[in-house]
């Protein structure tokens, strides 16, 4: 059987793996023009910084692309560009709906100015220099691993995840001429992977907890949350400390404004909180919290609350953090955001200003923008269509300023 059957004769594999269900797949063809980044140059960067602008990663298989847009005062997004990262995009096995089953392909450094996009078919980290809405000063360097799918950023560090093979992360600094990677920072992770990884298989995230003393990735397979201590010098232990995962396969982090680390579990779609200590143990705050939904992957703040991508029926779930650091849904329902005909495959999700939230839908090829109200009611402000839509890969990754 060729590998594109096997990959829709296996869509279920949400069910079986993750006990997700399946959304229609609608291809749809992106058409704004190319305007290639200029390379790095030689003399020292001048200060840039994003403004009003929602960045999308295309991960097209023959070159991928960032997809740019204004951000109004009113959250509606208009194109604004599309830029080639100078490398190419990926597609993991049996992927149902994302393919590069992961969250943090694409960042936006608000300390650098610099957006940092990952080629997980050539191996590669490409970043840009941002000013407004415009990216320039291109630069693109490798990973030191395979199929590369998460960055975390700390300070003027950054780490990228290489989820093929054994897994790694690899370190590198951020300088006024570019990236430079840190020598000696590899770190395995352990992994049994091909070069192009099982989705179910390969890593979820990479973050820095919000004091940047700890690395923590999450392992989807293994069912564990692996947190590298950080040294002063920037490079992380040697070996990571394992923690079994509260829930079953743990994909997305994200961290309150008290350093609580809330980890999104696909397989029952919860949500688990810990206390990360220094020495890289995790406390479990509290047990996994249901939300009724299919399939939870993605997880983000947005001020006082926080928002879920449940993929398997396209619904996005609210979450709230009250002063003794219980979390508990928005509503009873779980649904803060209600799927659409325009909205299917919920993915990656990306947060401007702490009122506006942004969603992939990947398989409809399209980004859904909402306001976030007092409550954490999501109310939609706008809709992005015509971008890579899942087939063979499709768009994923997103960052919003």
């Amino acid at each position: 059987m060729s590998r594109h059957n096997r990959r829709r004769s296996t869509l279920h594999m949400r069910a079986t793996v993750f006990g997700g269900g399946t959304v229609a797949v609608a291809a749809v063809v992106a058409t704004v023009n190319i305007a290639s980044a200029n390379q790095v140059s030689p003399t020292p960067r001048t200060t840039s910084k994003a403004d009003h602008a929602v960045f999308v990663q295309g991960n097209e298989l023959a070159g991928n692309t960032i997809h740019v847009f204004r951000r109004g005062d009113d959250g509606k997004l208009t194109a604004a560009g599309k830029y080639a990262t100078g490398g190419k995009g990926g597609d993991q096995v049996d992927a149902p709906t994302d393919s590069l089953a992961s969250q943090g392909s694409l960042v936006y450094d608000k300390r650098s100015g610099r957006l940092l996009a990952l080629n997980a078919g050539s191996g590669t980290l490409t970043s840009y220099a941002v000013h407004g809405q415009k990216l320039t000063d291109r630069q693109t360097v490798s990973t030191g691993g395979d199929f590369p799918v998460g960055i975390a950023v700390s300070g003027d560090l950054a780490y990228v995840m290489n989820a093929g093979g054994a897994g790694s992360v690899q370190g590198f600094r951020i300088t006024a001429n570019g990236l430079k990677p840190l020598s000696g920072s590899l770190r395995t992770l352990g992994l049994k992977n091909e070069k192009v990884p099982l989705f179910s298989s390969s890593p979820g995230q990479a973050a820095f907890t919000p004091d940047g003393r700890n690395l923590v990735v999450t392992t989807k397979s293994a069912n564990t949350l692996e947190v590298f201590p950080i040294g002063r010098d920037g490079r992380p232990a040697h070996k990571p400390v394992v923690n079994k995962s509260a829930g079953m396969v743990p994909f997305a982090i994200a961290f309150d404004k008290t350093g609580r680390m809330l980890v999104a579990e696909a397989a029952k779609s919860t949500v688990s909180t810990y206390k990360v200590r220094r020495n890289g143990d995790l406390q479990v705050l509290q047990k996994p919290l249901p939300n009724g939904q299919d399939t939870l992957c993605w997880l983000e703040r947005a001020g006082d609350f926080f928002y879920g991508g449940n993929t398997g029926n396209s619904t996005v779930s609210g979450y709230r953090m009250d002063a003794q650091g219980r979390l508990a849904l928005t509503n009873e329902a779980g649904i803060a955001a209600a799927p659409s005909a325009k909205s299917q495959g919920v993915i990656d999700i990306a947060v401007a200003a702490d009122k506006f939230v942004y969603v992939q839908n990947a398989t409809s090829g399209t980004v859904d923008g909402f306001h976030v109200g007092r409550n954490g009611a999501l109310t939609k402000v706008t809709t992005v269509t015509d971008l890579p839509a899942f087939a063979e890969s499709g768009m994923e990754g997103i960052a919003a300023v």
